[in-house]
């Protein structure tokens, strides 16, 4: 299957910061999930391999399963297929955008349908055509330094997992840091606005006596 890169307009559009948002409850389980393996309910079919996942049952211990097991258990479910390019996992973005925020993730064209890496992937190595493409690329993912072919922020869904966490993450950090500086503030104030003691009179001197 043959990569190509998207307009870089669109590119461009997704590379602006956007806010961190909640990731869904199944996308950590959907990037963990190991696809592609032989259904164990059902070893003897032809389309046995484990390649759907569903994004109401993600919680299930055999979170990927076949094209049977989708029509016996999972009919009435919201489930992506996941497929394969230079032997990584991808999903097409028509499947995912409507439940998932994938701004600012490189896209590609395989089959004429755009896909997203689901992780990290190692980069290129060596003196071939892909290693000396990745060291002319001006675009790097923040996260894990894969050259990238447009303006994107990230290479894969799972490094704009970490992305968002480390943000999050740094947000509730200064969110603290600024209640803790508030409360330190109010006591400060409430100090500055105590009334004072009253003054202590100076030493009483006794009146002379006269003779």
């Amino acid at each position: 299957m043959m990569l190509r890169r998207v307009g870089v307009a669109a590119a461009a559009a997704s590379s602006t910061p956007p806010v961190p948002v909640p990731e869904p409850a199944w996308l950590e389980s959907l990037l963990a999930t190991r696809f592609f393996l032989a259904c164990a309910a059902h070893p003897a079919s032809p389309r046995n391999e484990c390649n759907m996942f569903c994004l109401d049952c993600q919680a299930s211990s055999a979170a990927a399963f076949c094209y049977y097991c989708r029509a016996h258990r999972h009919a009435s479910h919201r489930v992506i297929q996941i497929r394969r390019s230079s032997y990584h996992d991808v999903v097409r973005v028509s499947e995912v955008e409507d439940v998932l925020d994938i701004s600012g993730v490189q896209t590609y064209v395989i089959n004429s349908a755009r896909v997203l890496f689901l992780n990290e992937r190692p980069q290129p190595r060596g003196a071939g055509a892909a290693a000396g493409k990745a060291a002319a690329s001006p675009y790097n993912c923040e996260i894990c330094g894969r050259a990238l072919l447009d303006p994107f922020r990230f290479c894969s869904l799972g490094c704009k997992l970490v992305d968002t966490k480390r943000r999050r993450s740094a947000t509730g950090q200064a969110a603290a840091t600024d209640n803790e500086e508030a409360g330190h503030g109010s006591k400060s104030g409430a100090a500055a606005a105590r009334p004072q003691g009253r003054r202590r009179k100076g030493i009483p001197h006794r009146a002379p006596f006269w003779s």
